[in-house]
């Protein structure tokens, strides 16, 4: 486990979550696939209600916005190495979180033909309350599963992930 302000960080998910998050990584391969993650924190861990499976929205726009944030960042101009949420379904996901007494707990994503560790620009725009589930997916399958969260130094720390048989 990984200590986070001086607590025991996990994200605990149903088994059926993680098969979705794998379903839609490897659906869209070789782009990257990105969504929400709702649920509940409790304590020192994060439950996962539901996965909201989100359009990847990269485009040219995005680009442009991202590249504001982090201008030395080596941007690509495809899917396939860059990923991200519109604001609208963003602010569609709060509210219905919301209405429900849950939050956006976390956010996925896949790395076609890549590890599941965070690049720099996934650390650069990064939300210190969210964790980071990363899905490698090496043609067309997915081959591992890690999530993450930022510590107080901005630098990503490995969340245990705990898989459980029923949806929390």
């Amino acid at each position: 486990m990984v200590q986070i302000k001086g607590i025991f960080v996990t994200i605990v998910l149903g088994r059926e979550h993680l098969q979705a998050i794998c379903s839609h990584a490897e659906s869209v391969y070789p782009q990257e696939c990105c969504g929400l993650l709702l649920g509940l924190v409790r304590g020192d861990s994060k439950t996962v209600v539901e996965v909201l499976p989100t359009e990847n929205a990269w485009d040219e726009e995005a680009m442009q916005a991202f590249q504001a944030i982090e201008p030395l960042a080596q941007l690509g101009q495809t899917k396939r190495g860059n990923y991200a949420i519109a604001p609208t379904d963003m602010l569609k996901a709060q509210k219905a979180a919301r209405d429900r007494q849950l939050a956006i707990v976390g956010i996925y994503h896949s790395h076609p033909d890549c590890a599941a560790i965070p690049s720099e620009f996934d650390r650069q725009v990064a939300w210190c309350e969210y964790s980071y589930i990363i899905v490698s997916v090496g043609s067309g399958k997915a081959v591992e599963v890690n999530s993450w969260r930022l510590d107080d130094n901005r630098k990503f720390q490995r969340e245990e992930i705990s898989v459980i048989t029923a949806s929390p």
